[in-house]
């Protein structure tokens, strides 16, 4: 039997929620994120979207573009419990739900025939039901599988509902810029283009030793086998959590060693906290810092490239479950 697979993906989450607490907000650009110079947007209602704000640009570049924007620190203990409603509706249309972040999922609904004459119908059923319960929306993908139902849910947001059926994968996909394409990424976009492809269909057509010479041979079999709409993966709704961590941006920098330690003894207790209360030990360790030199002379080009590595230092502790 085919699989059929939905990916719901709930559209500007954070700002749609503040918008939906806030009346007044609604219908205006609404960006939510650290509000510190240093911060950076976390989401951008689509009202904010159109002056060219988005996730993970500098605060103070959605401030240039977006003069007249309502910024929000946000709730998050908030859109942690909407979450938790919507992904309560998720296992009423699904037993297999893989959750993706706070705001999406993969639904595996493959012979799901008795609860709707058709994945479409179910899919529209859990986009009404979502509005309903929590006045939000969400836009979801139907395909054969993970790939290209991730990749139908963003064709048509806001509020989108599309399907791509196995026997139309290829033609439908063709156009679509190899960015689409999970695993490129800037330096494989600059690197496929430098090769003449630019989109998937171009994919189809180029020739996978001439890809593995560029890319290597494993990414290269990747690509293509995508770039055909193929994607063998499963829904996994016990998927195992993989690390545990904590971040923090720093308003100003840390001067001292003695500061240093005090915020890593820190942010180590909360990850101390989290791995007990999940029951689980670390094997591994990991801190990322981003010192103030290297923020001084990058940040005009990461400014530029919109990267999603916040422009401050900061600090992260990620043990692995062991």
């Amino acid at each position: 039997m085919q699989r059929t697979i939905l990916h719901v993906d709930m559209d500007a989450f954070f700002a749609a929620i503040e918008q939906r607490e806030h009346p007044e907000y609604r219908g205006k650009p609404v960006i939510v994120g650290g509000l510190s110079s240093r911060g950076v947007v976390a989401t951008a209602s689509y009202e904010a979207r159109r002056s060219g704000v988005h996730s993970a640009m500098p605060m103070t570049t959605a401030r240039r573009r977006c003069p007249d924007g309502i910024f929000v620190q946000g709730n998050y203990a908030l859109y942690r419990a909407v979450s938790a409603e919507i992904f309560a509706i998720f296992s009423r249309y699904s037993p297999l739900v893989e959750p993706l972040s706070i705001d999406e999922a993969f639904l595996d609904v493959t012979g799901m025939g008795l609860l709707a004459p058709s994945p479409r119908v179910l899919a529209q059923r859990l986009k009404a039901e979502i509005r309903e319960k929590t006045a939000l929306v969400a836009s979801v993908g139907i395909a054969p599988n993970k790939f290209l139902a991730k990749l139908a849910s963003d064709l048509e947001k806001p509020d989108g509902l599309v399907e791509i059926r196995a026997e139309d994968a290829v033609r439908r996909i063709a156009p679509l810029p190899v960015r689409r394409l999970w695993g490129v990424g800037n330096r494989t976009e600059e690197k496929l283009a430098a090769l003449g492809i630019k989109t998937i269909g171009e994919m189809q057509q180029a020739d996978e030793k001439k890809l593995a010479r560029s890319l290597g041979r494993r990414a290269a079999h990747a690509l293509k086998e995508l770039s055909f709409g193929r994607d063998e993966r499963r829904v996994e709704p016990d998927r195992e959590t993989k690390s545990i961590g904590k971040e923090v941006t720093f308003e100003h920098d840390l001067e001292s060693a003695e500061e240093a330690e005090r915020e890593l003894l820190s942010l180590a207790e909360k990850v101390g906290w989290r791995l007990r209360l999940a029951g689980v030990a670390a094997r591994t360790i990991q801190l990322k810092v981003r010192r103030a030199e290297a923020e001084r002379r990058f940040s005009a080009e990461i400014e530029a490239l919109y990267t999603r590595t916040p422009l401050v230092p900061n600090a992260t502790v990620s043990p692995s479950q062991g």
